[in-house]
């Protein structure tokens, strides 16, 4: 407290006299005006007219695209020409300009010099001379030869042509105003499959005129063994392997991926495209990937998808291709305010990925489960492994869920040492843990009579046929949901959204008709992934995951493992005298004794005692009641 007002006076000089007295002693410069060279982009149409873009993508040994665009112009000037950063579903600036080289201008056949944006370094200005008509630009962009360059997305098999590597577009406008005419030269007896349609002559696809917008959404898959299998519905399953014998699928495995078209359209109630293609790589020599697109998606999976159909590894990527559907009405037609953007450098803001994220993962589930690529218990299984993941994921102590919506652009998907503490993106798997629950919420509200399908097909059926994008914000979310069943929805996403919790909501577990609990035997989606990963998986009891070779990948935060004082990468030689091994490690922890630990991180060794007497400890959901719950509606067919 101050007692007078000279102490207040005394206490003020003295702290800032030392200010005063460093002021004689620094220079202090003066901030410069910004000045940005692109111009912010308008909703009119590009006057130029239409871009040529060539794209030669025969060198699948270098794997260099090789790019001529051809940029027609209206006026003189300065011109700033972007390649895309901020990338739709990527949720981040992810755009790969360092791989954009031997870049060139010319206008009627003379170079143009150009400098790079300093503001924004995917920008390229020219000054445009006068009486020019168009301005030709050249360049490579050399994808990645090895995976630590980035995802790899040409092999000697096959290839992923992502418009945004290898196309620029005219800063200051909106890019569904930029007409482009694209033009690919494949390899030699390949076929490519798109959203987008074009007339082949030899090797060469000539595309239909789009605009820029449409064609950053219309990516390629092409390959030597390829074949399109039709879904129904103007919908493509377009399959690519590393070997032809990966093409084989059997009409039961067809009929499965027909009737996820079919159950989707009941789901929404409409179908928002004209014609839909699934890029569907089935490899192990081509970067991994799942990424929506409105007519589109890209989607890789490992050998085996057909052939292995009911191992492990094959059931875990049977996932993919619901959830990159449901994303046409989820993500694509529908999509959040301020994730909307009229190019691809305006900074997109992903605070409702719990709704363009969390509810595809929802229905992706459920519609796996509906179509028959999952089974009911498989299903029931993936609920109890996601739940209880979440549960090891301390940081909502001090992170809200909704924070995690910004972690693709705070971490970039780079690892982490201690995941459960940092969080990660949790709006996938939360999302759908709290929608969940909202549908068993709707379905008490209503005596069973509404459940979260007609929250879809009111919110993400409108407008049949649309794809283009219809936005909207919390607000809108809040007042269909109303609309369905009247709750106090406003309270629910505050207190799962935006406040931090001390477990994920299972709401949709308990008022569904079951709970969560543990046992000393894996489920199937927890056995598979152990098996694919090659670890054992112990986040739920003692916390960690260890690899069959003792490598730790995983330790959770305050649990028995961290308080031994055990890290991610560090390696346990030996548990209790025994050289490591899954069995060891597994009979250990059963036996419910003290393990005496030696390991190895860095260069050096230790040897611990880690006190824990749990066992085994694995999720599974238990029934609670007789009879067909809300959660076993959930899961019926709807065709």
């Amino acid at each position: 407290m101050i007692r007078s007002l000279a102490a207040a006076l005394f206490l003020s000089t003295a702290i800032a006299t030392p200010l005063i007295a460093q002021d004689a002693i620094r220079s202090k410069p003066t901030a410069l005006p910004v000045d940005y060279a692109a111009p912010a982009p308008k909703d009119a149409p590009y006057p130029g007219g239409t871009i040529k873009l060539e794209v030669d993508a025969t060198d699948t040994v270098q794997r260099i695209f090789r790019v001529k665009e051809t940029i027609p112009v209206a006026a003189a000037g300065p011109m700033t020409l972007l390649m895309p950063q901020w990338l739709p579903g990527n949720h981040a600036p992810r755009g790969q300009i360092e791989k954009l080289t031997g870049l060139s201008f010319t206008a009627d056949g003379k170079p143009l010099a150009w400098k790079r944006d300093p503001l924004n370094v995917y920008g390229f200005v020219i000054d445009v001379p006068q009486g020019t008509k168009q301005v030709v630009a050249s360049f490579q962009f050399l994808s990645a030869t090895q995976p630590n360059q980035g995802r790899v997305v040409v092999t000697p098999k096959m290839l992923n042509i992502q418009w945004e590597s290898v196309s620029l577009y005219p800063a200051g406008y909106y890019t569904r105003q930029i007409p482009i005419q694209a033009t690919v030269t494949y390899p030699d007896g390949w076929q490519a499959a798109t959203a987008l349609r074009g007339k082949k002559t030899g090797s060469t696809v000539a595309y239909e005129t789009i605009d820029y917008e449409a064609l950053q959404d219309s990516p390629v898959f092409a390959g030597l063994h390829f074949k399109p299998v039709d879904l129904g519905h103007n919908v493509t399953l377009n399959i690519v392997a590393d070997d032809a014998d990966e093409l084989d699928a059997k009409p039961d495995q067809i009929a499965r991926h027909k009737k996820l078209v079919d159950e989707a359209g009941a789901l929404f109630g409409t179908y928002h495209f004209d014609h839909y293609d699934f890029l569907f790589a089935i490899t192990d020599e081509m970067g991994g990937i799942g990424l929506e697109h409105h007519r589109s998606s890209e989607n890789q999976v490992e050998p085996g998808y057909f052939k292995k159909w009911g191992d492990g590894d094959a059931l875990l990527d049977r996932n993919l291709l619901p959830h990159e559907f449901t994303h046409s009405w989820d993500g694509k037609f529908r999509r959040p305010d301020l994730l909307w953007t009229p190019d691809f450098n305006v900074p997109m803001q992903d605070n409702l990925l719990w709704v363009y994220e969390g509810q595809t993962q929802f229905w992706g589930y459920v519609l796996g489960a509906r179509s028959g690529l999952f089974s009911k218990q498989e299903t029931l299984d993936a609920y109890a492994h996601i739940a209880a993941k979440l549960d090891t994921a301390r940081g909502r102590e001090w992170r809200p869920m909704e924070d995690t919506t910004h972690d693709p652009i705070i971490s970039a998907r780079r690892p982490k040492g201690w995941s459960s503490w940092q969080r990660s993106e949790d709006y996938y798997n939360e999302g759908l843990m709290i929608w969940l629950e909202a549908d068993a919420i709707i379905r008490q509200q209503t005596r069973g009579a509404k459940g979260l399908d007609d929250f879809a097909r009111a919110f993400f059926g409108i407008n049949p046929g649309d794809w283009g994008q219809v936005v909207y914000n919390r607000g809108d979310v809040i007042k269909t949901l109303n609309a369905v069943a009247p709750y106090d929805w406003a309270g629910f996403f505050q207190k799962y959204v935006d406040s931090t919790t001390r477990e994920t909501p299972k709401g949709g577990f308990t008022l569904g008709g079951y709970r969560l609990v543990y046992g000393d035997t894996p489920g199937a989606i927890t056995k598979a992934a152990e098996g694919s990963g090659k670890f054992t998986d112990q986040s739920f009891g003692i916390g960690m995951i260890v690899k069959n070779d003792g490598e730790i990948s995983n330790v959770v935060w305050d649990t028995p493992a961290f308080k031994a004082g055990l890290a991610t990468g560090s390696k346990i030689l030996a548990i209790n005298g025994d050289e490591y091994s899954g069995d060891v490690f597994k009979a250990a922890i059963k036996s419910g004794k003290p393990l005496q630990i030696i390991v190895k991180q860095d260069k050096y060794y230790r040897t611990l005692t880690l006190a824990y007497s749990g066992g085994l400890r694995y999720p599974r959901l238990e029934k609670t009641g007789e009879g067909e719950g809300s959660l076993d509606r959930l899961l019926k067919p709807k065709t």
